[in-house]
């Protein structure tokens, strides 16, 4: 219960506040803020989910706080920590009757609608006038829930559904995606830097310095450049959660449903039924923000016109959600699934190539007519071997998304619809595209890479002469080689994956572990020489670093002790033979001066 105390109408109810959040500058501004409301008081700030949580553990929450305001967008500089939504979850599932309140800059419908479902009392932006947060705090405490209209960016109106064209962000979205991305990226930097224990007090006082600076820039971001708000009425035809959310197909049953899932905003609040944000939502989301190559390793689609290739991507994303659609109709058991992987990959490479250059599309080569894409579906084999059988947890991804399996990544299970499930799968899902649109560019390089129309239609306008074309052709040439005899090798023998995402800047690279013992025993030749290279290496490289730490330390022992000594002697012998000469020079001449 509240305490007790005295303001200047009476006695009143102490709320006492629990505040989570990174920004220090946001943080001191609200405390500041509530020191004018007597009955509010926030007696503890956690900047993480751990120090959120050992603070509750430490006390019976009902005695310490009343209330919870919470950042959605915690952790998301830090993996190791919980995010907002996360956090959620834990303190509804630990704490079921201390309310909750999310002021925070994330605006995502969704995601907040799912804080909703998990029991989230209340909502309000950190644009907001502090009026609203009082009012909505009270609301609260008082038994009631508080959601502040949402403004609706309309990558999350439903709109934009992924059957439809996407419709690009206004230049101030871009602008917002393109600087929150770069000060995420410096910020993850910065708490690694922090992380480092062997930080001086000065280097600690410059990166604190830092991550404050990237703080308060990411507010300021929020304020001037905000999301883009769509203002929806009922005569919208946009409906909410709760009129057009379905219940997922029972298992090996039929999807009647033939279009794909729309992302779907609300009018005047959040629905009671909220609807979890899926892998293909974040990603059509993340094609908007940035599709730039940003791997250090060259890739097929890099030779496309940047709209081109995010037409592509769009495209490949689009054919893969139709093929789960036809598996749910065609009732595919989940046994059947690792039989078909190969069919299903390569029905979504040929319906990705038809729609990306269109069925009929008909050049002229040496006046002769030829239909482009029954041409470059001749390369199956060649496709297949080289791209399309190298994507790895694609039967995982398939079950997990049909028939929400555990998803095991990094050797640990995820349930579905967990926010961890949800995460990896989207990790999945982006990099079976990216590699599936590198498949289908890779039957026109190897056939028309140097005919006129293609490059006019196709081709980075730096890239389009005869000579960048063949550098490019060579460079990818040699990354398959590369990328056969010795990265793979090495991805084999540390047991982990290289997987292409979207990070909303661009195209990046991560890892993930997967036991690979069986690839690693039938491996030959070339590519078993790499894994033993690695392992002698592993295996030499500790003595190796003793026998150079031992005879550094001799050497720096010679030099010092020995050389520098006997230097240090033979210079204090002339000094001291320079001082005699002067003293004899000096009474000599006293001497002569008595006489």
């Amino acid at each position: 219960m509240s305490d007790s105390a005295t303001g200047r109408d009476g006695v009143f109810e102490l709320t006492r506040i629990l505040f989570i959040d990174e920004d220090p500058i946001f943080k001191l501004g609200l405390r500041t803020a509530l020191e004018a409301v007597p009955e509010l008081r926030i007696v503890a700030e956690a900047d993480t989910s751990t120090q959120a949580l050992e603070f509750l553990n430490a006390t019976a929450p009902e005695e310490t706080v009343d209330l919870v305001i919470l950042d959605l967008g915690i952790g998301r500089s830090d993996i190791r920590q919980l995010s907002g939504l996360a956090l959620c979850q834990q303190l509804k599932s630990d704490y079921s009757e201390l309310p909750v309140l999310l002021l925070t800059a994330v605006s995502e419908p969704n995601l907040l609608a799912t804080a909703k479902g998990l029991g989230v009392q209340g909502y309000c932006s950190k644009g907001c006038e502090i009026e609203l947060v009082i009012q909505a705090i009270r609301e609260i405490i008082a038994g009631g829930t508080s959601w502040q209209t949402l403004s609706v960016s309309p990558l999350t109106t439903s709109a934009i559904s992924l059957s439809s064209t996407v419709r690009p962000p206004s230049w101030h979205n871009k602008m917002r995606l393109s600087g929150m991305g770069q000060i995420e990226d410096t910020l993850a930097q910065v708490t690694q830097q922090l992380e480092n224990p062997n930080l001086s007090n000065w280097d600690w006082l410059f990166w604190c310095g830092r991550r404050r600076e990237l703080l308060a820039a990411r507010w300021v971001v929020n304020q001037i450049l905000p999301t883009d708000v769509v203002v929806l009425s009922e005569e919208s035809g946009v409906s909410s959660p709760s009129a057009s959310a379905e219940l997922p197909p029972a298992r090996n049953q039929p999807s009647r449903r033939k279009e794909p899932a729309a992302v779907v905003a609300t009018s005047s609040q959040l629905s009671a039924t909220p609807r979890q944000t899926t892998p293909f939502e974040v990603t059509v989301a993340k094609l908007q923000s940035g599709v730039q190559n940003l791997t250090g390793v060259l890739l097929e689609i890099d030779i496309l016109q940047t709209e081109k290739r995010r037409d592509l991507l769009y495209i490949v994303l689009r054919k893969f959600e139709d093929i789960l659609e036809e598996l749910r109709f065609s009732q595919v058991t989940v046994e059947q699934l690792n039989q078909k992987r190969s069919l299903i990959l390569n029905d979504l490479w040929q319906v990705s190539i038809v729609d990306f250059f269109g069925k009929y599309y008909t050049l002229t080569v040496d006046n002769n007519e030829i239909e482009l894409v029954n041409i470059l579906l001749k390369d199956i084999a060649t496709v297949q071997n080289s791209i399309l059988e190298k994507i790895p947890f694609v039967v995982e991804l398939l079950s997990h998304s049909l028939f929400e399996t555990p998803l095991i990544i990094d050797n640990v299970s995820y349930p579905a619809q967990t926010p961890e499930a949800l995460a990896r799968s989207e990790i999945l899902l982006q990099n079976l595209v990216i590699q599936v649109a590198n498949a289908v560019i890779q039957p026109l390089l190897n056939n028309f890479a140097d005919l006129e129309i293609i490059k006019q239609n196709f081709y980075d306008r730096r890239l389009i002469s005869s000579r960048e074309i063949a550098r490019f052709r060579n460079n990818l040439s040699g990354k398959y080689r590369l990328s056969r005899f010795i990265d793979e090798p090495r991805s084999i023998f540390e047991s982990r994956y290289e997987l292409l995402v979207l990070s909303g800047t661009g195209i990046k690279k991560t890892s993930v572990y997967a036991p690979r013992r069986r690839e690693l025993e039938q491996l030959q030749g070339i590519r078993l020489a790499v894994t033993l290279a690695y392992e002698a290496r592993d295996a030499t490289s500790p003595v190796l670093r003793t026998t150079v730490a031992w005879a550094g330390r001799g050497v720096v022992y010679f030099l010092t002790q020995v050389i520098g000594r006997a230097i240090g002697l033979v210079v204090r012998g002339i000094i001291q033979g320079i001082g005699s000469s002067l003293q004899e020079v000096r009474f000599g001449k006293n001497s002569e001066r008595g006489k």
